[in-house]
């Protein structure tokens, strides 16, 4: 990152040639975890730290070959170096979590070491009876899930959207984002506190993982365990205002459970101009699920009426995506593992280039089908391949650890800036 320049933010598509992103490194605060918390921190399993480490610096690697990269510890520790800001993002973690008495103590440490409490935790110090009766190891606990950074946050053109988190577990890291995109230390953009325009309504929740900007006029958003649908009224009445011309949102309805399912893109992702990744039993399939389509015209909702799938309504909307099945169309089986583990959850570099776990093979054989050369990261960090070469390519991460936190390569990654496409 440059010293003194702000990033402008701009999204206006999920495929336009990834400039920069802001990813967490995955620290102590993974190895924190414990079989008892498992489950509360929303991970399926327990990581093994150094394997997942390893993982992601394949992701890291690839993307810092491509674009800028912009780290949650760097930037929150610089942000800490403003007394004020400093002293405000500390009066409000203190306040949430419900521990005053923490606040001089977490004051007195340096930016860095606090940086580093604030994502990886604080041991409970037991000094009164209350405290020694909670059976809680933590005052302030570990971020478990912070390096999926996609769900705190999203981009949408030039507004940084805070996301209200559905799990409590996870406000300091909306807390954080909001930290350093209020700052208006390190980006130019607007931002939209989804906390204070809910005015506490804690029927509001929305989460980064199911919003997907298709085109400059076309959001694309999940109604399910994660974002509510008072969560998209919210987000659409902010996205009116200042806004002219027609804008188009649809609303696809996921179910509750499996937990696999937690967000839209773990269902849906766009590969290409002419591309997405589908589960199909979802996407495809007739299913229960609604697809609602939200128009608006000038700054207004004009109509909110059904429609017959993602795919059809793009269609009619003037993008046509051919349809790559997870886990192929061989096996229903084969579907359902491979989208278990993130086998639809794509990144888009650029148009036509992606980045997808190497361990989802009927996946990849069936994007190989669809034109896409299949390479692994290693290969392109190593410069044994070339991504600024013309052509379709799915590049391969290593995924054996990162998985089990429950997403892949969009859900470790927040876009914040990409160049425009020509559709």
């Amino acid at each position: 990152m440059k010293e003194n320049r702000k990033l402008t933010l701009k999204v206006q598509t999920e495929i336009g040639k990834l400039e920069a992103v802001m990813m967490h490194y995955p620290g102590a605060e993974v190895e924190n975890m414990t079989p008892r918390n498992a489950q509360r921190a929303l991970y399926s399993d327990i990581l093994n730290l150094s394997i997942a480490r390893r993982e992601y610096d394949q992701l890291l690697g690839v993307l810092q070959k491509s674009s800028t990269v912009y780290k949650v510890t760097d930037l929150l520790t610089q942000l800490l170096g403003s007394e004020d800001q400093k002293e405000k993002l500390i009066e409000r973690i203190c306040a949430s979590e419900q521990v005053p008495h923490y606040s001089d103590y977490l004051m007195s440490l340096p930016p860095a070491a606090l940086s580093r409490i604030l994502i990886e935790g604080i041991p409970l110090k037991i000094n009164t009876l209350t405290d020694f009766l909670r059976e809680e190891y933590y005052a302030l606990k570990p971020l478990y899930n912070f390096y999926f950074t996609r769900d705190a946050s999203a981009v949408i053109g030039n507004n940084a959207l805070v996301c209200k988190m559905a799990n409590s577990v996870r406000m300091r890291e909306a807390m954080i984002m909001e930290a350093i995109f209020g700052s208006g230390l390190f980006f130019e953009g607007k931002q939209l506190n989804s906390y204070e325009l809910s005015q506490n309504n804690p029927q509001v929740k929305i989460e980064g993982g199911d919003v997907l900007v298709v085109r400059e006029d076309i959001l694309v958003i999940g109604n399910g365990a994660r974002t509510t649908t008072q969560g998209i009224d919210m987000l659409v009445k902010e996205l009116c205002k200042n806004h002219s011309g027609k804008k188009h949102v649809i609303v696809q309805q996921l179910p509750e459970s499996p937990e696999s399912f937690i967000h839209l893109d773990m269902v849906f992702t766009l590969l290409d101009r002419d591309k997405a990744m589908v589960y199909k039993p979802l996407i495809i399939d007739n299913s229960r699920y609604q697809t609602v389509h939200m128009q608006i015209d000038n700054g207004k909702v004009t109509k909110i009426s059904s429609a017959n799938g993602i795919l059809s309504l793009l269609r009619r909307l003037g993008l046509d995506l051919e349809p790559v099945v997870c886990g192929g169309k061989a096996d229903n089986w084969d579907q359902e593992r491979e989208q278990w583990h993130s086998g639809a959850n794509f990144l888009a570099i650029e148009p036509g280039k992606v980045l997808s776990y190497a361990r989802n093979v009927h996946t990849l054989e069936e994007l190989n089908k669809h034109g896409f050369e299949v390479v692994s990261a290693s290969d392109v960090i190593a410069n044994r391949f070339d991504i600024t070469v013309p052509g379709r390519c799915v590049i391969t991460l290593e995924g054996s650890e990162l998985p089990r936190g429950g997403g892949g390569p969009r859900c470790m990654t927040l876009p914040l800036r990409r160049s425009p496409v020509s559709w």
